[in-house]
């Protein structure tokens, strides 16, 4: 049986930026605009996070003032 069907709408992609765990053996990630620190740590394993990039689906965050805790440094 065939329960789940392809999307009949492909979901636009671009490069957007993240931040990935330092640590090999951790996955974690996290949108850069859905941050809360300008340098944030790994919520999985308490690792340093560094800034990468990553084919996403686009998603828009209303709430443009996440990062107002002013912690760490602006990324570019």
């Amino acid at each position: 049986m065939y329960f789940r069907r392809k999307s009949l709408v492909d979901l636009v992609q671009e490069n957007t930026k993240v931040w990935a765990c330092n640590n090999e053996d951790c996955k974690g990630w996290i949108r850069d605009n859905f941050s809360f620190e300008y340098v944030p740590i790994c919520h999985q394993c308490l690792s340093p996070m560094i800034s990468s990039l990553k084919m996403l689906p686009i998603i828009s965050n209303s709430n443009k003032n996440m990062k107002s805790l002013h912690k760490g440094r602006l990324i570019s």
